[in-house]
């Protein structure tokens, strides 16, 4: 003869789950992009000798800024964080011979008018 428990465990196995209610999904926000950062600025001379003289986005400046540093391997190989100048880097960085890439934005935004 079975026991109440052993029922109620065969019962349990028999009931059918219920199945989830389906969540409702938020839709993704979408950024709104700041109109100030899309906005052409004109680099000076120093810095247009690296980037080019033409007046572009400060992102697209600094995407052509990394674009430089890794073409020629400025990007130090222990500290990718550090940057080494060369000569048309050193003229941009204030005559520093390194910075972080934290201090490159600083000192490249002397130069954008």
């Amino acid at each position: 003869m079975a026991t109440k428990s052993t029922k109620k465990t065969a019962a349990k196995k028999a009931a059918p789950k219920k199945a989830a209610a389906p969540k409702k999904a938020a839709a993704p926000k979408k950024r709104k992009v700041n109109p100030a950062l899309m906005k052409p600025v004109q680099p000076d001379d120093v810095l247009g000798a690296v980037v080019g003289s033409k007046p572009a986005p400060r992102g697209q400046i600094t995407k052509r800024l990394w674009d430089y540093i890794k073409k020629n391997g400025l990007q130090d190989a222990k500290n990718k964080r550090q940057i080494n100048a060369d000569d048309a880097l050193k003229a941009v960085f204030g005559g520093k011979k390194s910075v972080t890439m934290f201090e490159m934005t600083k000192l490249v935004s002397k130069h954008i008018k």
